[in-house]
């Protein structure tokens, strides 16, 4: 296939759009995962810290007296709770029972009063971490609860503001629940990495896939243009030898001079040229009826076809053939009438190329049989000679057209290779099948399975 040059085209560009189109679905596969797990790690982020905000919250507003005072209580939520300005280098570890989500690595937890001064602070919070918010904004931790903020060494921090309030309902100041989104950037940067490396790598294989699967799709083309290619060659190589012993008929004829050309060698001439010119004609003819076979799923002209007088008319116009071949030709009919849907003219054809096939393959003294009887769903034909038989390795392609076993032998019966492959064209045609056994030496045996029709209510049926 690559030896040809539209094929190989064909094949990159199949290829070429294959591979096109999967990256543009693995690029945006990457990007729509991407944002997925981006939207999945901040939302149960912001769930988490919201959880863990919304509880203290409540906890902590009941025992609330004095806006912007701390109460004993908060130390008690919050062991490692450390007052602005104190030294909290040296503050001694809580119990292992009181550890919290603030000993967690990366959480954080702040109070301010109402004017943003930082009252108290618990957790992972880097010391240059900004503790004010702007106090000329309009309630600006209402306004926008949610924060990103960003620390002197470029670590960035997500954090929720709530409002706190006294148990009387007075306002008291803000708290702000945070964590280090150092983990998360990490994970989802790993994830990105990831996906670079591995789509590049992906593209290889589907580029390798796409051509593989380009070469699949396009073989089955390719063998059909290639015994287009041969079937071409034949028809012309047999065409050829015709018109060639035409041609060679009618120079000879041309050079001789009217006053010497007697009307034996002009009689002998014309019989040559009617003896080739039907040559071609049966050569087209059966062209042809390939062609239209080819074209159509059923044969036309359905109708009820009895095999038993088919083949008893058969026996009946090949017995001088088979008598001038000194070979013995009988019929073993089955009991009962088998009869076949399909086109009567064609099933007959069918039937005559086996049974030429099978006398003209036959050695004098030798015999043919056909035999014909019911199987299950099928009325089964066969037709056996005693002949010269086929060789394995030619059984698989004697239904090929313009086949031929013996060259030679084809040649002086005048066969183009055709007759075999019509018989299984009108079988197939008839949603049958063809078969072949045979033996060197031996012959050969050709079987026809052709389905009954079936009668609603009953199944298959011979008549």
């Amino acid at each position: 296939m690559n030896q040809n040059n539209v094929f190989r085209l064909t094949r990159l560009r199949l290829a070429g759009l294959y591979a096109g189109t999967m990256g543009v679905i693995l690029i945006l596969w990457g990007v729509v995962f991407d944002k997925a797990m981006t939207h999945s790690h901040w939302s149960e982020l912001n769930h988490r810290l919201e959880s863990v905000a919304g509880t203290l919250h409540d906890g902590l507003e009941v025992s609330l007296r004095q806006p912007g005072t701390l109460e004993p209580i908060m130390q008690q939520f919050l062991p490692t709770l450390c007052i602005a300005g104190t030294d909290c280098a040296n503050q001694p570890p809580p119990n292992l029972h009181q550890l919290g989500v603030f000993q967690e690595d990366g959480y954080y937890i702040r109070f301010l009063d109402l004017s943003g001064r930082l009252l108290a602070s618990a957790g992972n919070l880097p010391t240059d971490f900004p503790t004010d918010f702007p106090t000329e904004l309009s309630n600006p931790i209402e306004a926008e609860p949610w924060q990103t903020l960003e620390a002197s060494d470029g670590t960035r921090y997500r954090q929720i503001s709530l409002r706190l309030k006294t148990a009387d309902q007075v306002p008291w100041g803000y708290m702000q629940v945070g964590r280090s989104l150092q983990d998360l950037e990490g994970h989802l940067l790993r994830v990105r990495v990831v996906l670079l490396v591995g789509l590049p790598t992906a593209m290889v294989l589907v580029i390798t896939t796409g051509w593989w699967l380009a070469g699949q799709a396009m073989q089955p083309v390719y063998n059909s243009y290639r015994q287009m290619q041969q079937f071409t060659a034949d028809a012309a190589h047999e065409l050829r030898t015709p018109l060639a012993a035409i041609q060679a008929t009618l120079e000879s004829t041309l050079t001789t001079t009217p006053a010497s050309l007697d009307a034996t060698e002009a009689w002998d001439t014309l019989r040559t040229l009617e003896r080739q010119n039907s040559r071609l004609s049966e050569l087209v003819q059966d062209l042809l009826f390939l062609s239209r076979m080819d074209l159509q799923d059923l044969p036309p002209k359905q109708q009820p076809c009895c095999l038993n007088d088919l083949v008893q008319d058969l026996v009946e116009e090949f017995a001088a053939l088979a008598i001038a071949a000194k070979v013995d030709l009988k019929a073993i009919q089955s009991p009962i009438p088998l009869v076949v849907f399909g086109n009567e003219e064609q099933l007959y054809r069918m039937v005559t190329n086996l049974m030429t096939n099978a006398i003209q393959y036959t050695r004098e003294g030798g015999q043919v049989t056909i035999g014909l009887q019911p199987d299950d769903h099928h009325a089964i034909l066969r037709v056996q000679d005693t002949g010269i038989g086929i060789s394995l390795q030619d059984q698989s392609r004697i239904f090929d057209r313009f086949y031929r076993v013996s060259s030679d032998r084809s040649r002086q019966t005048g066969g183009a290779g055709l007759g075999l492959a019509i018989a299984k064209s009108i079988a197939h045609g008839h949603h049958g099948t063809i078969t072949v056994q045979s033996e060197l030496g031996k012959g050969s045996i050709f079987t026809v399975r052709l389905p009954l029709p079936l009668v609603e209510g009953i199944g298959r049926v011979s008549y």
